[in-house]
């Protein structure tokens, strides 16, 4: 105290001193040809000029009083004197204490309804059911405007009974080319049987009886002939005798001659009608019949061409029916999503409220306001079931495993503890974005078990204790008490009239608490804060660190950089790597 007071006063005297050395400093006028038109105003703004020194003097003074009042808080002035009241001293004691990790985060319901706008386009809102209203499952949520909608359905419905009757008429058409190829081919099969029949006709009638005749015509000429030659023979003989004369004779001969001569013609027509007109007549007969077939292909394969044109016109007038329908009954079914109904029961939250979207600065929907396709509405959190979403550092996000008990306070019911299990821990960390983008946490999802009839909803702030286990039976003090210098920890013991640095051996702790295995016995009396150079009487030597030790995971003041333990299943905890250095104490 006396050590403040030395401090009051050379401030105070730094003061005064500085008002005594310029106890009539002049300050210039911001405009010197206005402050030399008059003395009354010199006298006037003299005495405002000694108002301001006198003001400035007072708020140097305060100003002191706040430092001198700061330095005291941060650092007592102790003159060497252990503590007034004893509030920074504690007794090393034997008991249990948990290990246990604070977090904090937010609630959330563990099943959530998204209502989004369903329609394929735009739309308006024309009603919409109050945010904070709790919504049975069938109550109309919000309603859109259908007009352009019903507009569309019109449309859509002459399109369809157009293309049905565009079928019925493909339908048509088809029918009347099938009867037509029918015909057709029925009459291509007629002149193919009686391009047959002309061809049996000839084969075992004309072609028969012409040889027939030609053969008749060679032996009547051939007997002719031998008739003419004897009668010939006849005549030369009694034109010798002169019974007849000699035309006679010439005559005779004559008809010999010509009848020789038809016995050659009769022979060379046989030749000929074997060798060229049965042959001749064979292969017309032949290729009217393969006409007559090669016509019929040629008529199947035109109707054939024509059917599948037609077929395949009407194959697509039936699917653009079958389109024009199904987009007539989509939009019908469009039509039943201008009203949107909740499916569940649950407190309904606007999306726009939604810390995700709270950036946007989206206005909450109300009536006239546009949604966007698939544009999501209204959330119905399921009220029934809540978790807390809590942020777990990563040096920390280790140590926590699912089904570990947790206690939950909620900001709204800071008072009214609410149990709760680690239900999940999220595979990916987030980063602190550009406010710390080298900050990574991870997210812990912890199922709550509130009792009934708490009014607790999402997004409400809370905090939480992840218990990761329990030390029973054993000696520890508060963990501020504990102080490091290179690999050794030690406390600061009262001695005298001061305190002096002692070495302790650290063993489990939590964020409150730390296990001393030796160094220290039940009763014995540690300082809670580091105390002033001029308090310490005495240090303990620090043994220079081999290369390869490893390095301790608590630092000098008690603030933990990384546990130096992790439970186990049982609760045990086990030692676990420690970060590479520590920081100096505070």
């Amino acid at each position: 105290m006396g050590l403040f007071l030395r401090a009051w006063k050379h401030e105070l005297g730094i003061i005064l001193s500085d008002y005594g050395t310029n106890p009539r400093k002049k300050v210039k006028s911001p405009n010197p040809s206005i402050s030399s038109r008059s003395s009354m105003k010199n006298r006037h703004e003299n005495q405002g000029h000694r108002a301001g020194k006198s003001a400035t003097v007072m708020i140097g003074i305060i100003a002191g009083v706040v430092i001198l009042l700061v330095l005291l808080v941060v650092r007592p002035w102790g003159g060497g004197a252990i503590g007034n009241d004893g509030s920074d001293i504690h007794n090393a004691e034997v008991g249990d204490f948990n290990m246990i990790i604070p977090l904090s985060g937010e609630l959330d319901t563990a099943q959530k309804t998204e209502i989004r706008n369903q329609l394929e386009s735009n739309a308006i809102i024309t009603s919409i059911v109050d945010e904070g209203s709790y919504v049975n499952e069938g109550d109309t949520l919000f309603t859109l405007s259908d007009d352009a909608l019903k507009d569309r359905i019109k449309d859509a419905e002459t399109k369809v009974t157009d293309n049905e009757n565009n079928v019925v008429a493909a339908e048509s058409n088809l029918k009347i080319r099938q009867s037509t190829r029918d015909t057709d081919l029925d009459k291509a099969d007629l002149s193919i049987h009686l391009a047959e029949l002309a061809l049996k006709a000839w084969e075992e009638g004309e072609d028969v009886s012409q040889e027939l005749t030609l053969m008749v015509n060679l032996e009547t000429a051939q007997k002719n002939e031998a008739r003419l030659v004897r009668k010939y023979e006849e005549s030369v003989k009694l034109e010798e005798k002169n019974y007849i004369s000699r035309d006679e004779l010439e005559r005779d001969e004559i008809a010999m001659i010509e009848a020789q001569t038809r016995v050659k013609l009769a022979e060379k027509a046989i030749e000929v009608y074997q060798k060229y007109d049965r042959v001749q007549n064979r292969q017309v007969k032949v290729s009217d019949v393969e006409q007559a077939k090669a016509e019929r292909e040629r008529i199947a394969e035109r109707h054939e061409s024509e059917l599948n044109r037609l077929d395949a016109d009407l194959e697509s007038r039936r699917k653009n029916t079958e389109r024009a329908r199904e987009r007539l009954q989509k939009l019908q079914e469009q039509l039943t999503y201008c009203r949107t109904i909740a499916p569940t029961e649950g407190l309904v939250v606007y999306a726009s409220s939604l810390s995700e979207s709270r950036r946007n600065d989206d206005p909450p929907p109300q009536i006239g306001t546009t949604l966007r396709e698939n544009e999501l509405v209204i959330i119905l959190p399921d009220t029934s079931t809540m978790v807390a979403n809590l942020k777990v550092s990563e040096a920390l996000s280790g140590l926590i495993e699912k089904g570990q008990p947790v206690t939950v306070y909620s900001e709204a019911l800071p008072d009214v503890p609410i149990a709760g299990e680690v239900q999940s821990v999220s595979v990916l960390a987030e980063s602190g974005g550009w406010r710390d983008p080298y900050r990574r946490d991870y997210t812990v999802r912890v199922k709550m078990f509130p009792e009934e009839g708490l009014p607790l909803k999402p997004s409400m702030r809370c905090r939480a204790e992840i218990l990761l286990g329990q030390v029973e039976q054993s000696l520890h003090v508060p963990i501020q008490a504990i102080f490091r210098e290179g690999p050794v920890a030690f406390v600061y013991v009262p001695d005298g009239s001061g305190y002096a640095q002692q070495e302790v051996q650290v063993g489990r702790s939590s964020e409150f608490e730390i296990e001393i295995t030796s160094g220290l016995e039940e009763g014995d009396r540690v300082l809670l804060r580091e105390p002033g150079p001029e308090e310490i009487v005495s240090k303990i030597q620090i043994k220079p660190q081999s290369p390869g030790q490893d390095k301790p995971g608590w630092t000098q003041g008690g603030k933990v950089n990384k546990p130096a333990s992790s439970p186990n299943k049982g609760g045990e905890m086990v030692k676990k790597p420690e970060q590479a250095g520590s920081s100096e104490g505070s």
